[in-house]
């Protein structure tokens, strides 16, 4: 019984370090689009769940599915940017369209996905990152302010919240260690709301509303639409997810000393096509490893598969509850936008870390920074720039994400590939040119 109560502890421990993380993303695409609070418990709901099914998809080590390592998968942060983009241009319809596709290209490509990862260098996938999180800043700036074409935005009582929760999440990581910092988002969230509450700024008829127990319901907001910029933009996601998540499964092989091949990764990946293509069947998100989690299991030391089934089975369960979901939909706005900035700044960051370490190597990967970068921010605040390019065109460069990542997969080929084989090629001619030359 004690060792059952430690192990449910443990698992708990797990759900909670990445529950922030996930309920964030719904909430805030949610909130982007304009659901109903309705829907928005439905989308958290049927997201906790299915992060559960993709948990438990990667933890089971069968013949074609699941890398077998205590790996917790949950939505990721990079689709958010792109999923609002894709929401306000062509409707919800299209997001889920474009997911459905990006989980089969995923399932597709597993197998040989390792020899497509030289084409997503750090150069390029930390350029990538650091665009989608530049993008998401003003999502956040607007609902600091309370939410954009809100009656009272920017009124000093949202500013209060918006900072207050923001400095509070500064306070936890500053002056706390280990667990209760990995869950600072989630305990900030909770905080803002309770003062949101004593100012009267809490609506609670959601959770009244919501029923305990629901069943998912496949294609809940409609039959999926396909737009190819939606599309596009939806594999470049998956595939720089695919290249994070490659990160975590050697972490956790070095971590739990157990060595995996070509074969293991390909299970890996596959795992996480079928979880994309359920997501955009069940209308909920793409999914990838939870590098949180990695920190967890180092801090504690538990390398179980058994824990993060236990935690899996808990995120199902919970799934099942619209009442709990209903909880996280009555944050308030600003509180959320609060809690938005630390988030997305550290998107932001995790670009700018993974590009530090290699802008330093060369000119060249400077120029691709810069290129990159700029193009995509700036495709983003100007979208008009092309307007009058063939719609074929338009596909790829509607898009500032797609726009700037493919700048940079481009410009890394330009610089980094090409070059390499003119010079492959001249050191064979040489090497040519000493076998037929008589030594004296």
């Amino acid at each position: 019984m004690k060792k059952a109560f430690g192990e449910a502890a443990l698992g708990l421990q797990h759900v909670l370090a990445m529950y922030a993380g996930a309920i964030l993303v719904p909430l805030i695409v949610g909130a982007a689009l304009g659901l109903t609070p309705e829907q928005l418990t439905y989308l958290v709901s049927i997201d906790i769940l299915l992060c559960g099914v993709a948990t438990l998809l990667q933890v089971f080590n069968s013949r074609f599915f699941g890398i077998g390592l205590p790996v917790v998968l949950g939505c990721t942060f990079t689709a958010v940017g792109p999923m609002i983009a894709i929401g306000g241009q062509y409707g919800i319809s299209a997001i889920y369209g474009s997911i459905l596709v990006s989980g089969l290209f995923v399932i597709v490509v597993s197998g040989f996905f390792g020899s497509l990862v030289r084409f997503f260098p750090p150069v390029v996938t930390g350029s990538v990152v650091t665009i989608i999180g530049i993008t998401l800043i003003p999502v956040a700036i607007n609902n600091m302010g309370g939410g954009q074409g809100a009656e009272d935005f920017g009124s000093l009582s949202n500013i209060a919240l918006a900072f207050g929760t923001l400095a509070f999440i500064i306070f936890l990581y500053k002056f706390s260690r280990g667990f209760m910092r990995a869950v600072s988002i989630l305990v900030g969230l909770i905080a803002g709301t309770v003062v949101a509450g004593f100012m009267g700024k809490v609506d609670f008829t959601p959770i009244a509303e919501a029923s305990y127990f629901h069943m998912v319901e496949p294609f809940y907001f409609g039959m999926p639409t396909f737009e190819w910029s939606a599309i596009l933009t939806m594999i470049l996601v998956a595939l720089v997810s695919l290249v994070e998540s490659t990160g975590v499964y050697f972490a956790l092989s070095d971590i739990t000393k157990k060595d995996i091949n070509e074969k293991d990764l390909a299970k890996g990946y596959r795992s996480e096509g079928l979880a994309i293509f359920l997501g955009g069947i069940f209308n909920a998100f793409p999914y990838t490893a939870y590098s949180q989690n990695v920190g967890l299991i180092q801090m504690s030391g538990v390398k179980s598969r058994k824990i993060i089934f236990i935690a899996a089975i808990m995120l199902i369960v919970l799934g099942f509850v619209p009442k709990i979901g209903a909880m996280t939909t009555i944050i308030p706005t600003p509180v959320l936008g609060g809690a938005m900035i630390a988030m997305f700044g550290m998107v932001i960051a995790q670009g700018i870390k993974m590009l530090s370490g290699v802008i330093s190597e060369s000119q060249e990967n400077s120029m691709i920074v810069a290129c990159s970068v700029g193009i995509g921010l700036g495709v983003t605040v100007v979208p008009e720039l092309f307007a009058l390019l063939p719609a074929g065109v338009q596909i790829l460069t509607s898009n500032g994400i797609v726009a700037g990542s493919l700048t940079a997969i481009a410009l890394n080929i330009v610089f980094h590939m090409l070059p390499s084989r003119k010079r492959k090629r001249e050191a064979q001619a040489v090497q040519s040119n000493q076998a037929v030359t008589p030594h004296g």
